[in-house]
């Protein structure tokens, strides 16, 4: 065996492996990298797209949360101001409510004042026609006599 021929015979061997690697393995292994390249940069343009549409949805929930609370302090005042009226209206009926008591009341009041004194100046005419019977001594006829209480009593 000589020592030439041998290293020949292996440079031509490593020679074949390199080319058949070159024809047949290499080419499957570039477009297997080439794939995961790719694959890695799709997933991080992904990553990227999905933290700028994080910040944009995180930006529109507080756009739409600020809103909201415009809303809640708008609704909040109006029903204040609805309370308030709904308030003042019922005071002002309550109010008419008792001011027509009052009359009413007033008004009872005063018919029975005035149904008291019509009694009143019957009896003081009974007790003015039995007092001028008892110093006439006699008795007076009311019915004849009727004018002249009438007269006694509207002056009472």
């Amino acid at each position: 065996m000589n020592i030439n021929a041998t290293l020949l015979g292996q440079a031509i061997t490593f020679a074949i492996l390199i080319w058949f690697t070159m024809k047949f393995v290499w080419p499957p292994l570039l477009t297997a990298m080439e794939e995961r390249a790719k694959t890695i940069a799709d997933g991080l343009a992904a990553g990227e797209r999905a933290k700028h549409d994080l910040e944009l949805a995180a930006k529109r929930s507080a756009e739409v949360i600020r809103e909201a609370k415009e809303q809640a302090a708008e609704i909040i005042g109006n029903s204040e101001k609805r309370a308030s009226e709904i308030i003042e209206a019922a005071k002002l009926q309550a109010k008419a409510e008792g001011d027509r008591l009052v009359a009413g009341a007033q008004a009872e009041i005063d018919q029975e004042v005035f149904r008291a004194k019509e009694q009143l100046r019957s009896q003081v005419s009974s007790i003015a026609l039995a007092g001028a019977g008892k110093i006439l001594g006699r008795e007076i006829d009311a019915k004849a006599h009727n004018d002249l209480l009438d007269k006694l009593v509207a002056e009472i």
